[in-house]
Order: structure tokens, then sequence, then C-alpha cells
């Protein structure tokens, strides 16, 4: 049986990718990912291998080859760099001998020989311009470039620092094209994730150079720049960002640098978010904005928010994104507001939001304003019955709800209590189901009683299906 085979392939593009969350606070603990290749240790076989395999038979190279991907998958990476290297030094015209460079050049950097892995990937890039692995090999140098750059490396630091900029040509720019932020393939965009693990005095500069272009073909460069700095705990992390989400002339550059200012959460910060709040046009930018405000956890930027929310010349889905995320901060203030505000709404939209965050918040003043809401005759049936379902799946007082079905006159919030009573599942509530299905005069309202019996797998639901079938 074939053995499974490590490879490398690909691995810089999965950590980028961990980026996107990053949609979220949550989404740094992702980072740690970053810190080195481990997970490939976990990646399988395919064309990289593939090319070392279709050799003849009686190809000298095949018994060192072998060797070393056992060493390799072993994790085995002293033996692995050797035989790899012994492969590339005793047979450098052999088809597998660029391969062989990268592969022993990884094993060192997995040992931390950092000097030993560039040196062979430099001698890959030099002789070996149409070796499978080359493009892996670009993506490895970066980061070995850039540990070693942490280490003090000028050369490295060098090298970073020239990779990174736009205009300059690597000879390996995938055609000239202008790279995306997650074109891993592209050296730039390589050479920027490995700032990652750069300190910030060390990268800062680096991406602040990236950062003051303004061309749209540098536009991915500047958004992976944007994530790379808002990771950075520098003292001109908060001025970089700032200036970048005020001035880049890149949509997604400046929605991107609004939402990592929400990490830092300084005065400063809010009041810049606050002015490119009431200044924005573009929704997208609003709304992170928005987020980022509901991230920050200080007084100033709540108020914000709730002057938002009931601003009436704002857009009615900024506010309704403004509603949400006051919903999912449980504080007192943000409960009174929500509930006062919803009386001065006019649209369906916000207020079945405040309904909803209300509902996000529990406690009992927020309970019993729903069930108002839900008594409340002079309020629409739609609303009326979003505040109902919330109730009940809020863990509302059962005895309340079973007590309201004789109350109601509406037959559509009847049917909405019907449905209630069939998501909780204390036996009072199927015991509502049960007195519905035989008593209700109305044949609809039964049949719905029946329906959601039958949904049951409680035995007296059963039984009551029976005695209904045969009377």
């Amino acid at each position: 049986m074939q053995q499974q085979l490590v490879v490398p392939r690909m691995v810089v593009r999965a950590l980028a990718h961990a980026q996107v969350a990053l949609q979220g606070p949550d989404a740094l603990d992702a980072l740690d990912a970053l810190d080195g290749l481990d997970g490939l240790d976990a990646i399988y076989a395919v064309d990289t291998w593939k090319a070392g395999t279709l050799q003849d038979e009686q190809d000298p190279t095949d018994s060192l080859w072998r060797a070393a991907r056992q060493a390799l998958n072993h994790a085995d990476y002293q033996s692995a760099a050797n035989l790899f290297g012994d492969l590339a030094h005793r047979y450098p015209t052999a088809v597998r001998a660029g391969d062989a460079l990268y592969w022993a050049a990884f094993a060192l950097y997995k040992n931390d020989n950092l000097d030993r892995a560039r040196s062979f990937l430099l001698t890959q890039q030099q002789r070996y311009p149409k070796a499978a692995t080359l493009r892996d090999g670009d993506a490895l140098l970066a980061r070995v470039q850039a540990a070693l750059a942490k280490q003090g490396d000028a050369a490295a630091a060098e090298w970073i620092r020239r990779h990174v900029q736009p205009t300059v040509d690597t000879g390996r720019t995938r055609g000239g094209s202008c790279p995306g932020e997650d074109d891993d393939d592209d050296l730039r965009i390589a050479a920027l994730n490995g700032l990652l693990q750069m300190d910030a005095t060390s990268a800062l500069p680096i991406l602040k150079k990236v950062l003051a272009r303004r061309d749209s073909c540098s536009a991915g460069l500047r958004r992976k720049a944007v994530f790379i700095v808002s990771q950075k705990r520098g003292t001109e992390t908060e001025d970089i960002l700032l200036d970048v989400a005020r001035h880049d002339s890149d949509p997604e550059v400046r929605q991107q640098a609004v939402f990592w200012l929400s990490q830092v959460g300084s005065d400063r910060a809010v009041t810049a978010l606050d002015s490119i709040l009431s200044s924005a046009t573009d929704p997208e930018l609003q709304d992170k904005a928005i987020f980022a405000l509901s991230q920050i956890h200080q007084g100033r930027a709540g108020q914000i928010l709730r002057d938002y929310a009931g601003n009436v010349r704002a857009p009615d889905e900024a506010r309704e994104k403004a509603i949400f995320w006051l919903g999912q901060q449980h504080s007192p203030e943000n409960a009174a507001f929500l509930r006062e505000l919803y009386a001065k709404l006019l649209g369906e939209d916000l207020k079945e939001k405040v309904i909803f965050s209300l509902s996000q918040m529990g406690g009992a003043d927020n309970g019993r304003w729903l069930m108002d809401i839900a008594l409340n005759e002079r309020e629409p049936v739609e609303m009326r019955k979003k505040a109902l379902f919330w109730v009940g799946q809020t863990g509302g007082n059962l005895d309340q709800l079973a007590g309201l079905y004789d109350r109601m006159q509406n037959q559509d919030m009847k049917e909405q209590l019907i449905f209630v009573y069939s998501q909780r599942h204390e036996a009072a509530a199927l015991d509502q189901l049960i007195r519905i299905a035989k008593t209700e005069q109305d044949k609809e309202l039964r049949k719905k009683a029946i329906f959601w019996l039958g949904q049951s797998h409680d035995p007296r639901a059963a039984q009551v299906l029976l005695e209904i079938i045969n009377p």
C-alpha cells in the first residue's frame, strides 16, 4: 500500500483565509495558527509528490527520494533534510533536484535551521525555475525571511521590504497581474504574510509604505496590509488605521480599516468612527462602523449607536443594524432605550428588530414588555405575533401563556399561541394542545392543534389522536 504523504501546497493560502472570521473579534484566536507550518503535518498527497514518483524505474534518485519522503512523513526532519539535500547535490540535473531543494528547505524550516533553508530556497529559484514546487518555495522563503528578520537579520529585513513593494518586479508576480489579498502565489502577498512574524517596530514602517500607495493595482496588497497592521500593537497602529479609514481610495481597504478600529477602542477611534458613520454614504462602510462601535465597550460608543438608531434621517437598514448590536449588549440603558424607541417607530422592519433585540437581552422587564405588545390590540397583528413568538422562545411564563388562549379574540393570534405551545416541552403545553384539539369549536384551529400533536413523541398525544380517529 502506498504511504500517505505530507504536502505543504497551499498552506499559506489556508492561513490567509483564516482572516475572515475574521470578520469578528473572536477570530483573533485563529492567528495562533500562523506561528508556524505545523498544519502541514495533516495535509496529504497530491501534485508535488506525483512529480517525484513518475520517474523511470532505473532513476538513480529513486531510493534517496523514497527514503527522504519516509523520513519527512515520520517528522524526522533532520534526516529528511540530509536526504533531500544529498539528492540535489549528487544529482543536480535530475528532474527531482529542484523539488528536493524545496523539501530539504521545508524540513530545515521545521527544525529552525533558517539560514540553510534560505540558502536552499534561493538556489532553487536560481537554478530550477521550472520546479513544480517553485511557488511553494516562494511562500516558504517569505516565512523564512520574516523569521530571520525577527532575529535581527538585516538582509532578510531588506528582502521583505523590497518584495512587499507594489512597484518591485520580483520576476515572479504571476504575469504582472494585480494581486488579490488572498493571492498567495504572488510573492508580494507571501512577503506580506511573512510580516505577521515580525515585531511592530520592524513591520509597521514597511506596511506604511505599502499603504501609502493609491493605485488600483496595489489595492489587494493594501487590504492585506491593513489586516497585518491591525495585529500589531505598536504606538502607530491607531494612526495608520485612522488614516486608511479616512483617505484610502479603495472602498474595501477603508472598510477593513474601520472594522479593525474596533480593536483599538480609544477615544480617538470612537470619535473617528462617529464621524465616519454620520458622513458615510457607502452602506458597507456604515455597517463596519456600526459593528466597530458595538465592539467598543465604553459609554460614548454606546450612546453614538443609540443616537444613530433613533435618527429618522439615517437609512433604515443601517438603523436596523444599530438596533441589532444594541441588543447584543445586555445593558439596562440599551434595554430602556429600545423599549422607548419602539413607540416612536413607524416602519415594521424597525419595530421587528427592536422586538428581536429585546428578546435576546432577556430579563423580567423585557419579558413583560414583550407580553404587553402581544396583548395590545392597537399594535399590528404581525408585531403582536412576533412578540408572542419570542415570549415563548425565551421561556415566558407558561401559566400566563396558557391563560391567553381563551382571552384572545384574533384568529391569527390563536394560531400563533398554538404554535408557541407546540415549541414548549413542558407537560402543561401539551395539555393545552390536547384541550384545543378536543374542545375548540373552530375547525381550522383544531386542525392546527392536531397537526402539532402529531409531531409530539409523548404517548398522551398518540392516545388523543387515536381517540379522535376512533371516537
